[in-house]
């Protein structure tokens, strides 16, 4: 199976947004993933539903939707109205998030669960076989352009020995750094999905680019 790429519209031209969505319906691209932040969880504030709400008439590719918020489960219902197929929380942002799970899958959504670089994966045990995928986060969320933390590849690998030792189905995202020479790092580990903002963006060819990144 290729590699599940979904580009990052945080690194999109916002002035030419549909431009942008036009070019990644033409792509390889399998997914368009949001991210969607606060100003309280991350220090940063990206967008909301006034964009989301427009992306679901004019994308052909599935929704992956990244809560990087506090409370993310009072916005289920209007994140499930905008057509997201994925919606990911963080694990940091949930108290309760067994209960979060089953109401996103409630709400007609694959629910998928995030953690940020400290957090270890081996928090996840008791949860992975609850969600259908797993985003690590390889920078710290909030901005794009960071540099990869080499350390997300081991999580990956153990990410992966926890899905098979319990017979889990979740998928394993990486969001953060990604590029061809990362993202082999990351697909020889174990991951399925790949999340890849500036690295498409500030190509001079980014169709070309998904293409490259979806034969790793």
């Amino acid at each position: 199976m290729s590699t599940i790429v979904a580009p990052s519209l945080l690194s999109a031209d916002f002035l030419n947004l549909e431009r942008d969505i036009e070019m990644l319906n033409r792509s390889e691209a399998d997914w368009i993933h949001l991210d969607i932040m606060d100003g309280v969880f991350v220090p940063n504030i990206s967008f909301g539903f006034a964009v989301t709400n427009l992306l679901k008439k004019i994308s052909k590719k599935p929704l992956d939707t990244h809560l990087m918020i506090v409370q993310p489960e009072k916005f289920i219902k209007e994140i499930a109205a905008t057509g997201t197929t994925y919606m990911n929380v963080h694990f940091e942002a949930c108290t309760h998030l067994h209960r979060v799970v089953q109401q996103i899958r409630d709400n007609g959504m694959k629910p998928a669960v995030t953690l940020n670089p400290h957090t270890p994966v081996s928090l996840l045990e008791d949860i992975i076989k609850d969600v259908d995928m797993v985003l690590l986060m390889s920078v710290n969320p909030g901005f794009g352009g960071q540099k990869f933390i080499e350390n997300s590849v081991k999580k990956v690998t153990q990410l992966k020995d926890m899905i098979l030792r319990q017979n889990a189905s979740a998928l394993i995202q990486v969001d953060g750094g990604v590029n061809l020479e990362t993202g082999r790092k990351l697909v020889d580990a174990g991951a399925d999905a790949l999340v890849a903002g500036s690295f498409v963006f500030s190509s001079e060819n980014p169709v070309e680019t998904i293409r490259q990144l979806k034969a790793l």
